[in-house]
């Protein structure tokens, strides 16, 4: 009934002594003028079935324009954001999941997936709220 778009079980990693190097970079905007104010109107997505995303899991799902969210199962708490990196666009759910925070697998840019703060530079994610209802995970995009 479900299907799944993306789906990546992550490695639990959290270090504890660790160090970043903070780098002059330029950001990726994600968001594109293009797009219609229909796109735009608040849409709630099913995403799956809350019992296939385990903790520590991270998946994905595709909106209707084109954008992917990554929905992340912290301790039985679901959040979602985007899964673009604001750095090089690179996909987040591929990254590691520690806690509430997800590294970028790339540079290791770090972002709080409850509010989308970047914990690295002063950047953030857009964040999604999610629901279960009746044992579907749902995602309420804009």
């Amino acid at each position: 009934m479900y299907e799944r778009v993306g789906w990546r079980n992550l490695p639990a990693r959290c270090p504890r002594d660790a160090f970043v190097n903070i780098w002059s970079m330029q950001s990726v905007d994600g968001d594109s003028d293009s797009q219609t104010e229909a796109a735009r109107a608040d849409q709630t997505l099913p995403a799956g079935l809350a019992e296939d995303l385990a903790t520590g899991q991270v998946m994905t799902i595709d909106t209707p324009s084109g954008h992917q969210i990554a929905i992340y199962n912290v301790n039985g708490e679901l959040f979602a954001t985007d899964n673009f990196c604001p750095h090089r666009g690179a996909p987040l759910s591929e990254g590691f999941l520690c806690g509430h925070v997800i590294e970028c697998g790339l540079h290791g840019w770090e972002f709080d997936v409850r509010s989308g703060e970047c914990l690295t530079l002063t950047e953030t994610i857009r964040t999604f709220p999610v629901t279960v209802e009746e044992g579907v995970i749902k995602v309420t995009v804009e």
